[in-house]
């Protein structure tokens, strides 16, 4: 992440003149939220790069998840055919098999 700007001879300044803290107090505060803060806010370039990565990673999940389906769609498609096939043949047969007992060849 991006660190962010912290001010902390403003901050401390604005604590002394204005909240009327010690000079203590007022810069042991502002060292205080700066370590804090640098390393766990995001910036929107933060944000922005995060946005685009999962945004990338879902494309590729996208594109896996279609292939992982047309593979499927294709395995489905054949045992359909190859069952209809079967069936076919297996009807033939029994009827070439009937007219045949029945003397109708």
């Amino acid at each position: 992440m991006t660190a962010l700007t912290f001010d902390t001879l403003k901050f401390a300044q604005t604590l002394r003149d204005k909240a009327k803290f010690t000079q203590e107090q007022s810069e042991g505060l502002a060292t205080a939220i700066a370590d804090a803060t640098s390393d766990q806010l995001s910036t929107k370039v933060d944000i922005r790069e995060l946005r685009s990565e999962l945004k990338q990673d879902m494309r590729e999940m996208e594109l896996r998840l279609e292939t992982k389906i047309e593979t499927i769609r294709s395995d489905v498609l054949k045992w359909i055919v190859g069952s209809v096939g079967f069936q076919t043949l297996l009807i033939l047969g029994a009827v070439i098999t009937l007219a045949r007992l029945t003397g109708h060849t």
